[in-house]
């Protein structure tokens, strides 16, 4: 809907995508501040402020469309892209106050969760907008409307339920770390803190994981389409997707407080790897819904493990903001992604584009093969 409105407003095809990476870059703008305002006020006022931003997007959001304001939907966008930081940081905070044996499968039933918006969200969709054609709006508004009440709700029960407040018990929480850093109490700047290389890694794979499933999953409907499938196969991909994404976090969850979060970590960006290799040659229906199934279970993998890892080396007081700066970096590597797509599919087709994932994939591998490398000479020495 928000690329159909986009195109009318503007009245050109070519800014549709605009406000979508609008949106992208203003949750990448909002990440460091609310992790930063976590460790200063607590994480209940960080994240009703955080969904706050959201339903002033919202609402900007739906007046532009009413208004016939290209502008003002790319603003309502960036706004309430703002809010998905919030969403974002709200795994950590319910992963912090468990022990650090428990924190992957906590972090995946809050991923999997996303599994309810994935489905609910087009019922609401096409609800609302029916709703708002019969009170004689603009059809395009409802779905902004309805995202302003429903997370007007959310801003609600975090102020009212979120109690004590997060952050009060992990301080009293005995630490739990992998490594030392942090664990005496202090709080460490954030170029120290990313000098540790369990948080480079964890960050890293956020980061790669995003990138490579957003270049793959935004172009592949296209590319399906331009083979001649039909709108039916292409929901069929995203579906498969979409449960690579989050149907399975549940089960991600518990193999990465089983076998540890590195094991994960690398066996999603094998996932990546091989996904990146079939994507051009994924003409071929069931070699795309493999390749849709395993970019989105590579990042899911990538993203459960990377973002317990990332909790482990860190003090209480110094997860918000260094949580905040690592979903910073993944958000701008998905709107880098999001936007890089489409020239490099129109420059050389899905070839090119498994080939820049595929780039990507290796960073992550080369990575976690030196580290993995540093261990046993320091095991040997």
């Amino acid at each position: 809907m928000l690329t159909i409105s986009a195109a009318n407003l503007a009245g050109n095809a070519a800014y549709a995508g605009i406000p979508g990476a609008a949106m992208l870059f203003g949750r990448a703008l909002a990440a460091y501040p609310i992790g930063w305002l976590m460790d200063r006020a607590g994480r209940r006022p960080a994240l009703a402020l955080g969904y706050l931003m959201g339903v002033a997007g919202a609402v900007v959001g739906a007046l532009a469309i009413m208004g016939g304001s290209y502008a003002g939907l790319v603003a309502g966008a960036a706004i309430f892209g703002m809010s998905r930081t919030a969403s974002d940081q709200s795994r950590y905070v319910a992963a912090e106050v468990h022990p650090a044996r428990r924190r992957g499968r906590i972090i995946g039933r809050m991923v999997f969760a996303g599994t309810i918006g994935a489905i609910a969200g087009p019922l609401i969709v096409r609800a609302s907008t029916d709703l708002a054609e019969g009170a004689g709006i603009e059809q395009f508004a409802g779905p902004w409307l309805a995202a302003a009440v429903l997370v007007g709700v959310a801003v609600a029960l975090i102020l009212t339920f979120v109690r004590p407040d997060p952050r009060d018990m992990a301080v009293q929480t005995p630490f739990e770390a992998v490594g030392r850093g942090g664990s005496d109490g202090s709080v460490r700047p954030l170029r120290e803190i990313f000098r540790a290389v369990n948080v480079q890694v964890a960050v890293l794979a956020m980061l790669v994981g995003q990138l490579v499933m957003v270049m793959v999953m935004t172009i592949a409907p296209l590319h399906l389409h331009n083979h001649g499938h039909v709108p039916t196969t292409i929901s069929i991909a995203v579906a498969v997707h979409t449960v690579g994404m989050f149907g399975l976090a549940a089960l991600t969850g518990r193999l990465v407080d089983r076998y540890g979060r590195m094991p994960v970590i690398v066996l999603g960006s094998v996932q990546l790897i091989a996904a990146s290799v079939l994507t051009p040659f994924s003409a071929d229906l069931g070699v795309m819904l493999l390749a849709m199934f395993l970019v989105g279970y590579g990042w899911n993998m990538c993203f459960v493990a990377g973002s317990a890892l990332l909790i482990d080396g860190l003090s209480p007081r110094e997860r918000g903001r260094t949580q905040g700066a690592g979903d910073a970096l993944a958000a701008v590597a998905a709107a880098t992604g999001s936007l890089a797509t489409g020239p490099v599919f129109s420059a050389g087709g899905m070839n090119w584009v498994g080939a820049a994932a595929l780039a990507g994939s290796l960073v992550l591998v080369t990575v976690l093969a030196r580290r993995g490398l540093a261990r046993q000479r320091a095991v040997g020495a």
